[in-house]
């Protein structure tokens, strides 16, 4: 087998690994956003409780978490 041949099949192997990744990556963290939408828009349906009030708690936890 030429070494052409051999680096052409490891480079097509490594493509795929890395692509397989890739892809279980974007599918977690797509998950992740859309479960995080979903609660938001839950809490603003249900609740009343806005996206601005979410941001102003979660850097008062910040904060009082750095304390």
């Amino acid at each position: 087998m030429p070494i052409e041949l051999i680096i052409t099949i490891a480079a097509v192997v490594v493509s795929l690994l890395v692509f397989t990744w890739f892809l279980k990556v974007f599918k977690s963290t797509f998950g992740t956003a859309l479960k995080i939408a979903l609660i938001a828009l839950a809490l603003q349906v249900f609740f009343g409780i806005g996206p601005q009030v979410i941001w102003q708690r979660m850097m008062e936890l910040v904060q009082q978490v750095w304390k």
